[in-house]
């Protein structure tokens, strides 16, 4: 894997995420973000948990590639579970938004300051055991650019949820 050539809109993504997830769910009611999605899976409040505890956990990867020689970073703990077990051991559905939307704000902010202020971090390297086995190079500037679509991603679902939800919203904000 090599890390994008694109850096500068790379780490744009990276650093309007938190604006985008914030936004996202600013205002919503309680009953909107713990509303069943009619076509399954995880509710609002949820996802952003899920999005927060994924920035957390690959904030490490990052800093493990740009303070030692191509370290091992490990997930064989959180890839041993299925990520709804994780959900439920994680407390996502009983949990607020707001200290985990202060800690990706935070995260990410902390992130972008040491890369740019690391010349060479983008290129850095750490070790990653897949699932399968295998060992793959992973450039920090590779992680930052899947934990900027996660979110795009996962926002996108939001507003797909919402859309389906538009009568609740709808309800609940009068």
């Amino acid at each position: 894997m090599i890390a994008p050539k694109d850096k500068m809109e790379t780490m744009a993504r990276f650093r309007e995420g938190a604006a985008l997830l914030e936004n996202a769910v600013k205002d919503l009611p309680e009953a909107v973000l713990d509303a069943p999605p009619a076509r399954g899976g995880w509710t609002i409040r949820q996802i952003v948990h899920h999005l927060v505890d994924g920035d957390d956990i690959w904030k490490l990867c990052i800093k493990m590639a740009m303070g030692l020689d191509q370290p091992e970073f490990a997930l064989s703990w959180y890839w041993g579970m299925p990520q709804q077990d994780w959900a439920e051991r994680w407390a996502y559905s009983r949990r607020s938004l707001d200290v985990s939307l202060a800690l990706f704000k935070a995260n990410r902010a902390h992130i972008l300051q040491l890369v740019e202020s690391v010349p060479e971090a983008w290129e850095r390297l750490a070790l990653l055991r897949n699932p399968e086995g295998r060992v793959e190079e992973v450039p920090v500037g590779s992680v930052i650019q899947m934990q900027g679509d996660h979110v795009l991603h996962h926002i996108k679902r939001i507003n797909e949820i919402l859309q389906e939800q538009s009568d609740l919203v709808k309800s609940t904000r009068r």
